[in-house]
């Protein structure tokens, strides 16, 4: 086993690695892939890489829930599971994917200079009643991982609970985590910039493009020093008016999407050329990807 830059890590994984899977909720595997239990459901982690566009070069990525499988073929349970759950059981999954995703995260050599994107379940707005992270923030303490290489993606809301969407960035933010904020379009995300005042906007290029108003995103993006992601980038006509847009704005543009990848396991990631082919997503990855 590849020793891991993080001794709290390294101990707390030496401890699980004896532990019988019958009576636990996280253990590890022989490979050292950890894995939960919620309900009947096995859990672990896949994740897909954030490209900045041009040089292919991963900045940071995002972890999935998936059903444990040898291959990364495992089905997203999210929204399964969620439906089966109450309140309280969906934030019990939610800090259970989370602590997942890190240890599975920063267990790999290749998380060294890259930021780790998590979601938080919208459920989680209303369901904790203050001081969010509080809890996350403690586990990573524990296990002696760097919080600032940790992003949290807060969902989206509608217009009338923008407040509770404010209230919960406020909380995370004391508790030292930077934000990022999920936007519909590109006039969205520039509402988002403005209330929210998150660190990353992540913006669905299926309801793309409007050029100007992406190249004016990213003009005060820029400004206000906010990093800006493209996710769901998934066929060759958007990934044009990126290019379009990037040569417009002189902006470095990041993004994410099956065109290039998959979520996968490993983070050792195949360097991607500039013009990739299209990669049709599977049906077991495409609820919660990207």
């Amino acid at each position: 086993m590849t020793a891991i830059p993080y001794p709290g890590l390294e101990q707390y994984l030496a401890r699980l690695y004896g532990t019988a899977q019958a009576g636990t909720r996280v253990w590890v595997d022989a490979e050292g892939r950890a894995q939960g239990r919620y309900f009947n459901s096995t859990l672990t982690s896949a994740f897909q890489p954030i490209r900045e566009l041009g040089s292919g070069r991963v900045v940071g990525v995002e972890g999935f829930a998936r059903s444990y499988s040898d291959s990364d073929q495992g089905l997203s349970l999210w929204k399964l599971l969620d439906h089966a759950a109450n309140d309280d059981e969906s934030v019990e999954l939610d800090r259970l994917c989370r602590m997942l995703h890190a240890i599975n995260f920063f267990r790999q050599p290749e998380a060294a200079g890259s930021d780790l994107y998590l979601s938080v379940h919208a459920r989680l707005l209303a369901a904790v009643d203050g001081n969010h992270g509080t809890a996350f923030s403690r586990i990573l303490r524990l296990l002696g991982l760097p919080q600032q290489q940790v992003v949290l993606q807060l969902p989206a809301v509608v217009e009338h609970q923008g407040w509770v969407l404010n209230y919960v960035a406020d909380n995370y933010r004391r508790n030292g985590f930077r934000i990022a904020a999920n936007a519909a379009d590109p006039s969205d995300a520039l509402a988002l910039v403005e209330r929210v005042r998150p660190d990353v906007v992540k913006v669905d290029t299926r309801r793309m493009l409007h050029e100007g108003q992406a190249q004016r995103l990213l003009e005060i993006c820029a400004a206000k020093n906010v990093r800006v992601i493209f996710k769901r980038l998934e066929n060759a006509a958007t990934l044009h008016t990126l290019r379009q847009v990037a040569a417009a704005s002189g902006v470095i543009l990041h993004a994410q999407g099956f065109l290039w990848d998959l979520p996968q396991a490993s983070l050792a990631f195949r360097p991607r050329a500039e013009q990739p082919a299209f990669r049709p997503a599977p049906q077991a990855l495409e609820i919660g990807a990207a």
